[in-house]
């Protein structure tokens, strides 16, 4: 994933906004592929998105009957989720947005779902310990399901002025430092798709994409 940026240093909210704020929308609105085929077959019950941007997995799920809450540091992308719910008729109380840092939210409250769609940024800040937390909020029998950029498109160059982390299943896997006891690991593996390079033609991504479920 790749953002442009002025030389100064930009971390946390300052650099989300700058980020939503080039244009009117960043994201497609749909529902990201791996989610819809891995949780398509889950029962519905909550489902927490962290880092969820505009919405677009929160209605996905909303609309299939979870209870969906998605959390961005960026108050102009929450902003947004909660306009697209209102023009898509969906029930506030099926897709709420709350806008916060993870580090500095948290809840009592456990969820059967815990996603985090491309969780990077070009700056350094605790991913690890943010995965950790993320677990956490997984209710006994519930996913966690945590999909990242593997690398660059095949089409980028890696620029000088960041320092993009690309986990592998395994770094994920060894990050989140699961009790086995505890979790079942039911996918930890690279994924590519086909996307649309700036210049029209095809170009290849690779995900990672680790799906486990903490025991009941």
């Amino acid at each position: 994933m790749s953002h442009q940026h002025n030389t100064e240093e930009l971390e946390g909210v300052t650099f989300w906004e700058k980020h939503y704020g080039q244009s009117e929308r960043v994201w497609s609105g749909k529902v990201n592929k791996v989610i819809e085929d891995l949780v398509a077959p889950l029962t519905p019950g909550t489902s927490l998105d962290i880092g969820c941007g505009e919405g677009g997995d929160v209605l996905w799920l909303a609309s299939n009957g979870w209870q969906a809450t998605g959390l961005d540091i960026s108050p102009t992308a929450i902003s947004r989720a909660v306009e697209e719910a209102k023009k898509h008729g969906i029930d506030p109380s099926a897709a709420q947005f709350v806008a916060s840092d993870l580090d500095a939210w948290d809840t009592k409250q456990s969820f059967d779902l815990v996603t985090l769609s491309f969780f990077q940024a070009p700056f350094q800040f605790p991913r690890a310990e943010f995965l950790r937390k993320a677990a956490s909020f997984v209710a006994p029998g519930g996913h966690l399901l945590a999909l990242s950029h593997a690398s660059l498109p095949s089409f980028a160059q890696i620029p000088e002025h960041e320092l993009p982390i690309f986990p592998s299943p395994e770094q994920e896997l060894e990050a989140l430092d699961l009790d086995p006891v505890q979790w079942s690991i039911h996918t930890a593996e690279l994924r590519e798709r086909t996307i649309t390079a700036p210049n029209g033609e095809p170009a290849v991504m690779e995900d990672s994409v680790v799906f486990v479920q903490r025991n009941k």
